[in-house]
């Protein structure tokens, strides 16, 4: 009865009404057998599917880390706490990522958390450390494992597993079916729940060819773009410095883009998810790093600019926008001459785009940087009371507010910025002054 209140409880605290049949398959799953390989795609819930068990798992009296969760990107390894933290059960969390001060995850590490996440050569540098004591996880998870193989990441889960001596479950997560499990994992015999049926059609997304009688395709880009009644999009390229270019260009014709892949740092990554996450872009131009994991909104515009050669990143771009019950659109752009992928259906319908639509309207949000965070006592609650007191600032004039360690962005209406900016430039938030500014 306990279980099934507290269940309860922090399905209300995520605005959930009921866990999906996946999540309660894979839920019950987790409990019962030792060795779970879950296979569902992007956008399905599995994050939910394997923290909910881990509830009845844990053990509120061991102070020593008893979960370790693995995943391949630091953008997955923070909205997987995100998502503990928003759950409310009181056991401690942390995650570790590459980027992240070494410096203050050993201090985090000091009073050890009962959830631990994070990416495997950052956790590999933290055992190599000492940093945390092995002997009580007794559940591994690897998150995106399919990813995390993608990305070359063998060698250090392979040491990781090595150092785990109480093992007792041992949950795969996948979006792909048919990977090669490598040894190191030890999943003998899994019980293996597989929710994307090969002859499954996801009947609310669409798909359009659009076809670029230049070579250089970034004036049919811009066509698209500007007929898509300004609402945003997700647009893919196959290598960092074309996602650079290609969002340097859109924004020199008039269109608010911005950029996100792999090699940018740490902090430049996070804001650009969130400016566009809280609509301050509504065009994000990225590489396949963008494909899953990411904590973004549902699109209803997925654009390849350039085509992925394996079948299986296409359908993971795809999987960016239809999900559930929602419908969307995929457009994939072709050079008149292009070669296109064997994996293209020939008979999809062609789209023709035209040249003379107006420019999208300017984003409704712009993104204000604030320079302190959770370190230094603040929240939500006190950024919100000092705009809306010092800064004159209406309910409907804020948009998302994200709190991170040291720094917070908040979306401010794009006309009321300026005035913000200049009402509060002289006042002190909880009695200490920040410097607030437009986020570049």
């Amino acid at each position: 009865m306990k279980n099934n209140q507290q269940s309860s409880e922090i399905l209300s605290k995520l605005g959930i009404e009921a866990l999906n049949p996946m999540q309660e398959t894979a839920q019950k799953a987790i409990l019962e057998d030792k060795t779970v390989f879950l296979i569902a795609p992007t956008g399905s819930g599995k994050t939910l599917a394997f923290l909910m068990p881990l509830l009845q798992l844990l053990d509120p009296n061991t102070n020593q880390v008893q979960c370790l969760i693995l995943t391949p990107s630091r953008e997955l390894a923070m909205q997987i706490e995100q998502v503990w933290k928003k759950m409310g059960t009181g056991l401690k969390v942390n995650v570790c990522y590459g980027g992240h001060s070494m410096a203050t995850e050993i201090q985090n590490l000091s009073t050890p958390p009962a959830l631990l996440v994070g990416t495997p050569g950052r956790i590999f540098d933290h055992i190599t450390r000492k940093t945390f004591d092995l002997d009580s996880i007794k559940t591994i998870i690897f998150d995106e494992f399919d990813k995390a193989l993608d990305l070359g990441f063998h060698d250090q889960m392979s040491y990781i597993m090595g150092g785990l001596q109480s093992l007792e479950k041992r949950v795969l997560v996948s979006a792909t079916y048919g990977i090669k499990i490598p040894e190191f994992v030890g999943l003998a015999s899994p019980t293996t729940l597989n929710f994307t049926p090969e002859n499954e059609v996801k009947t609310g997304l669409q798909m359009k060819l659009v076809f670029s009688e230049e070579k250089d395709k970034i004036n049919t880009l811009f066509d698209l773009i500007c007929s898509l009644n300004s609402e945003a999009a997700l647009i893919f390229c196959n290598h960092r410095d074309a996602a650079e270019r290609t969002s340097e260009l859109l924004n020199e014709m008039g269109i608010y883009a911005t950029f996100y892949h792999g090699g940018m740092d740490q902090d430049d990554r996070e804001r650009a998810l969130i400016l566009f996450r809280n609509g301050s872009v509504n065009y994000l131009i990225t590489t396949d790093l963008a494909a899953r994991g990411l904590d973004i909104p549902e699109m209803k515009h997925v654009i390849h600019y350039h085509l992925p050669l394996q079948e299986h990143e296409f359908v993971h771009r795809n999987g960016r926008t239809a999900r559930m019950h929602a419908s969307g659109t995929s457009y994939l752009i072709f050079y008149r001459n292009e070669p296109q992928p064997k994996y293209v259906d020939n008979s999809l319908e062609t789209l023709s785009v035209q040249s003379n639509n107006p420019l999208p309207n300017p984003p409704e949000f712009v993104t204000i940087y604030i320079s302190g965070g959770k370190k230094n006592k603040l929240n939500k609650i006190d950024i919100v009371g000092f705009f809306s007191q010092k800064g004159k600032l209406e309910k409907g004039d804020l948009g998302l507010i994200e709190v991170k360690d040291f720094t917070s962005f908040a979306a401010v209406k794009r006309e009321k910025f300026k005035q913000l900016l200049a009402q509060i430039k002289d006042e002190k938030m909880k009695g200490k002054k920040y410097k607030i500014e437009l986020a570049r």
